[in-house]
């Protein structure tokens, strides 16, 4: 009689798939999210977590050389347990976001490109009540307020050495919480007012343009995530959306990109748009990182 990984071996060559690399992504975002559920019911024994694990990667393995269903094993990890939206993601200690600003002080409310910093009335605000707003609906990120035009005048380095500086923060933050699945690097345009608002209900808010290197590894995977994001935001404030914008192929221009997949700059309004309406767009956008998030 054959062991597992014979038997793992004889269905491999018998039926052999090709999933895409943003197929993998998605599924391997999914699994952690469930393994990180189950990880948090302490009062499951032993036997449970062991019959839970085994469970996972039999249908994982089954999943990607068995079957092209996708939705054989969605409705499987949907309703293993049923856990809720808030016991899957809300655990302080695996966070899924992580939100920084490699142009940490591009600021608001000004009149020209040439006033557009600030020490700190800047986008760093921004990501921090992104951050807030995301765990008011109990998902969990980290924040990270390094002042990057500070390390760049520290190390008497110039303005365009802003993303190796960042990356430094980016790549420490992933090697020590594997949790996170998605990274926003939040900026401001220096667009004028007309372009970067929209009224919804009587309300200003700063339009969000979401910005994918086409020079990245990860390309197909964060244009991928950024189409979901927008149509998520359009669905829920319609107009918000500045839609999904692919910059060229300078490899100077992957903003990090090719670190993580799930990777997105976002230029949440512009120089002329007040800190209200910028924080009322990340109110908006944690709403739509909410529906993400729950997705199956």
């Amino acid at each position: 009689m054959q062991n597992d990984k014979e038997l793992f071996n004889i269905i491999k060559k018998a039926y052999p798939q090709n999933p895409s690399k943003e197929f993998i992504a998605k599924t391997e975002n999914k699994l952690r999210r469930k393994a990180r559920s189950m990880k948090s019911r302490r009062t499951v024994g032993k036997a449970s977590a062991i019959y839970s694990g085994v469970l996972l990667f039999t249908l994982a393995f089954s999943w990607l050389f068995l079957f092209s269903g996708k939705e054989v094993i969605t409705n499987i990890l949907s309703n293993h347990g049923e856990e809720s939206l808030s016991s899957a993601v809300a655990d302080k200690n695996n966070p899924l976001v992580f939100i920084y600003q490699s142009h940490n002080q591009e600021a608001y409310n000004v009149k020209s490109s040439n006033e557009a910093y600030h020490e700190t009335d800047n986008v760093t605000k921004v990501g921090k009540q992104l951050s807030k707003a995301l765990e008011g609906k109990n998902i969990f990120a980290i924040h990270d307020d390094t002042d990057i035009f500070a390390v760049l005048e520290e190390r008497n380095l110039t303005f365009n050495d802003s993303y190796n500086v960042s990356r430094e923060k980016l790549q420490e933050t992933l090697k020590k919480h594997t949790s996170i699945e998605m990274v926003l690097d939040i900026h401001r345009d220096s667009q004028e007012r007309k372009f970067t608002t929209v009224n919804i209900d009587g309300k200003d808010y700063a339009k969000i343009g979401l910005v994918v290197s086409k020079s990245s590894d990860n390309y197909e995977v964060n244009r991928e995530f950024a189409n979901n994001l927008h149509q998520k935001l359009e669905k829920l404030y319609p107009g918000i959306s500045r839609g999904v914008i692919v910059k060229g192929e300078n490899p100077r221009n992957t903003y990090n990109q090719e670190i993580y997949n799930q990777s997105v700059l976002l230029n949440i309004g512009g120089i002329e748009n007040t800190m209200e309406e910028a924080f009322r767009a990340t109110d908006a956008l944690a709403e739509a990182i909410k529906e993400i998030v729950k997705e199956p």
